[in-house]
């Protein structure tokens, strides 16, 4: 079984609905491919890349606040691309500043057949409205910064370190080591 097969086995594991299954399969299947020229991942292997860029993002699918994903510093997609893959009644922004990176996502974005709107910024340079939702992997970014991405009552969602304890940021459930979810304050 070559990659892209390897790819597809994998994700249908996850026993998501088919039409996900094909678009999460294509992107792993176009990291693959891109990564042999721009560094997106460490992951060589169709089971590392899976086990690193979409099992752990896929049960946060579910936590996606009905409207607007904000997926901040997206670089190869994960968790961006994938929560987009898995939940398409959400509209995802993806900011990305490099540009290898963000052509990834566009072409990538392309690939899966998913509607988002990828941008070529920092998210201090971000202009749209506040997200229902902000993701966000692997950045230490200031906590004020990132309540500011979401709107009221909103979600955040950091992958890695917890960002320092900030009073418009509300611990969430779930959260755990490596996963650590907030509400932004209403008021």
């Amino acid at each position: 079984m070559g990659e892209a097969g390897a790819h597809r086995a994998l994700v249908e594991g996850l026993g998501v609905e088919p039409a996900s299954a094909a678009r999460l399969a294509a992107y792993l299947d176009l990291l693959a491919e891109w990564n042999e020229r721009t560094n997106l991942t460490a992951a060589r292997t169709p089971a590392a890349r899976f086990d690193l860029l979409v099992r752990p993002v896929a049960p946060l699918a579910p936590l996606l606040e009905p409207g607007t994903l904000l997926d901040v510093g997206s670089g190869n997609g994960s968790p961006g691309l994938v929560l987009a893959a898995l939940r398409p009644d959400v509209r995802a922004t993806l900011l990305e500043p490099r540009m290898r990176r963000w052509a990834f996502l566009r072409e990538a974005a392309r690939a899966m057949g998913v509607a988002v709107d990828v941008r070529r910024q920092r998210h201090h340079e971000y202009d749209g409205p506040p997200a229902r939702t902000v993701t966000v992997r692997a950045l230490r970014l200031p906590p004020g910064e990132l309540a500011a991405l979401a709107e009221p009552g909103g979600r955040v969602i950091v992958l890695g370190a917890a960002p320092p304890a900030h009073p418009d940021l509300v611990p969430a459930e779930p959260s755990g080591p490596g996963l650590h979810v907030y509400r932004r304050r209403s008021t």
